[in-house]
């Protein structure tokens, strides 16, 4: 294989310039997260409209992803698709800006639906080329630095609007959120252009994996059914951060009168930038758990399972600020480490050819049980914290059990 400067493989220049393209694009849509459910909320939209948005956005991201990954096996137009979604993906973001109106909230309500199906067109087939460039370089690895960039972004997005929020003092609120949008069409911009570049530079990223000898049709065996259940069960059990942060905004005050030293930890100025450093930990403990996983294989699934569950304990039943912050970081670390192991495991179980299926089937059951996991311990949060943290806790920790018989029968297969 040929080598480039300094050693770089060319999969792994593949991986780092792909990565660097994730990390702008998170900087755009990721910083959009940290205020959309506020600007929604500007535009007029009730918290029952955006609860619904929300989670009906995420389901249709995900649920469209098993037809868009069939469509990527069969056509190979692995780079069009990822190009298409991308596009859709980030131009829906500074248009946030355009909305306004009596019925903005609707429009603003479309884009994030629009958004959602980018990410539904794109992940399937970007997954499936980074996996070509993966399978030379080491799969928990490649897929942590993947991670790591994206994070990166992921942090670097609220920090941008965050200073941008600091310094436009002026205008209306509903202007200083349009100026925020606006600013993120700058780091979408830089996403898109160095997508075109990396298509340019490397045309052919499938030449990376041998291609097997005969077609291979994708099938449901053993130890991907073992898989597909230990992350659903995942999915359902991990709360998202939505409502971590719901609670913790909640609560902070009533910690503040019970706690002197709350003030300086939690309060409504470091509220925002909680997020941001849940990113920087799910980066940190992606590069060690995809590391991990070239060694011990979906075990590394397990432990980190293991290390992040308790983080539901200590944000929701703790009456003090440093357990709530300890949880946020658990937070993270369940969030980096299945981020990098999970899109893994699926480039080890499925063939080349029909691995796009692979990952739009793995994509579907994931944010399926994401979405009815968060629906329901959203109704338990507001009936009984502490059987929504049993639930939570019991979901979490079954996955262990499938996950080490995933690897088990994968074991099995492979000898």
């Amino acid at each position: 294989m040929k080598k480039h400067k300094k050693g770089m493989s060319g999969a792994m220049s593949f991986i780092v310039l792909f990565g660097i393209v994730s990390l702008f694009s998170d900087m755009t849509h990721e910083g959009a997260s940290s205020i959309r459910g506020a600007y929604l909320a500007l535009l007029g939209a009730s918290a029952g409209t955006i609860g619904f948005i929300s989670g009906l956005g995420e389901l249709i991201g995900y649920s469209m992803r098993y037809l868009f990954g069939k469509l990527a096996d069969s056509t190979k137009k692995y780079w069009s698709l990822t190009i298409l979604g991308y596009v859709l993906d980030i131009a829906a973001v500074p248009a946030l800006a355009l909305v306004g109106g009596d019925h903005g909230w609707v429009w603003a309500c479309a884009l994030l639906v629009v958004q959602r199906m980018g990410k539904a067109i794109k992940k399937p087939a970007k997954d499936t080329i980074l996996s070509f460039a993966a399978s030379q370089e080491g799969i928990g690895k490649s897929f942590a630095i993947q991670e790591v960039l994206d994070q990166i972004g992921a942090f670097l997005g609220p920090v941008l609007l965050y200073l941008v929020m600091l310094f436009k003092t002026e205008g209306t609120t509903f202007q200083i959120y349009s100026t925020c949008f606006g600013v993120l069409a700058i780091p979408g911009a830089i996403t898109l252009v160095l997508l075109v570049a990396t298509k340019r530079k490397f045309p052919n990223p499938e030449t990376f994996e041998p291609s097997p000898k005969e077609y291979v049709p994708f099938k449901m065996k053993k130890e991907f059914i073992f898989y597909i259940g230990g992350i659903s069960l995942f999915a359902f059990g991990f709360l998202d951060y939505s409502l971590v942060l719901m609670h913790i905004s909640r609560t902070y005050a009533d910690l503040a009168r019970g706690l002197a030293e709350t003030t300086s930890l939690v309060n409504s100025g470091t509220l925002p930038l909680l997020y941001a450093g849940a990113m920087l930990v799910d980066a940190v403990s992606a590069l060690f758990f995809g590391l991990l996983y070239d060694k011990k294989g979906v075990k590394a699934l397990g432990w980190a399972t293991v290390l992040s569950a308790p983080f539901v304990v200590l944000v929701f039943a703790s009456h003090s600020a440093v357990m709530m912050l300890l949880g946020v970081a658990l937070w993270g670390v369940g969030m980096g480490a299945q981020e990098s192991i999970l899109k893994a495991a699926v480039t080890a179980m499925v063939p080349k050819n029909s691995r796009a299926t692979g990952y739009g089937v793995f994509e579907f059951f994931f944010g399926l049980f994401w979405f009815l996991g968060s629906w329901l311990l959203g109704v338990l949060y507001d009936i009984s914290i502490p059987a929504m943290i049993l639930v939570s806790l019991a979901a979490q920790l079954g996955a262990i059990p499938l996950y080490l018989r995933s690897g088990a029968q994968h074991s099995v297969e492979k000898a």
